[in-house]
């Protein structure tokens, strides 16, 4: 409960201190998007810079876009990481930093901030399938297969998560389940490669 009561504290102090500018920074929200959607990110960015401030997420988490956006990834770190001190329960801010660690390689980052999401939110099906799939390219099919199947539980006729949860069971040995998912797979989309495949391996 103090989590939540520390949150509310921190956007009200925000929306509180910048209400006597606040036409100035919707203005330039307004110019950043439109500058943005002319492809003149330098110039989006300048319009949010004018008007920053150290303890706006909004501000922080929009700068963490255009930066990540025009290739700048540490700037984009930055900003985002900002974003999450203000507001440490954001699942919005922690995937928008995974964006510039994904596009720098930074795999052990990538995982860390997923887990963050997990410990928020362990339901959370897109954090559980990412991190499935990064796993499941470590070859840590244990793993792996743990997170698909909790994805599978909460969506079992998604496709993505089916196929994953498939293959991961046939990584690691449970063979009579993968037949099952791979032919759950050639329902929803019918005879796709990836799940024909690994029939074949079955048989």
């Amino acid at each position: 409960m103090k989590h939540k009561v520390l949150i509310v504290a921190i956007l009200f102090a925000s929306v509180q201190l910048h209400s006597q500018d606040v036409k100035k920074i919707q203005k330039a929200f307004e110019n950043s998007y439109k500058l943005e959607k002319e492809n003149k990110l330098e110039n989006s960015i300048t319009a949010l810079i004018e008007v920053y401030t150290e303890d706006s997420y909004e501000i922080n988490i929009r700068l963490g876009w255009l930066y990540y956006q025009k290739g700048n990834f540490s700037e984009s770190e930055k900003y985002y990481s900002k974003a999450i001190s203000l507001l440490p329960y954001s699942e919005e801010a922690k995937f928008g930093l995974i964006l510039p660690k994904n596009a720098s390689a930074d795999w052990d980052g990538v995982i860390e901030i997923y887990k963050q999401i997990l410990t928020i939110s362990p339901n959370n099906t897109i954090a559980n399938y990412r991190l499935g799939l990064i796993y499941y390219n470590q070859q840590k099919y244990n793993d792996a297969y743990a997170l698909f199947e909790k994805v599978v539980n909460l969506y079992p006729f998604d496709f993505d998560g089916l196929l994953m949860y498939a293959w991961s069971s046939l990584q690691i040995g449970k063979s009579k389940e993968a037949r099952i998912l791979f032919n759950k797979v050639l329902m929803n989309f019918p005879n796709n490669e990836s799940a024909l495949e690994g029939l074949d391996i079955l048989n």
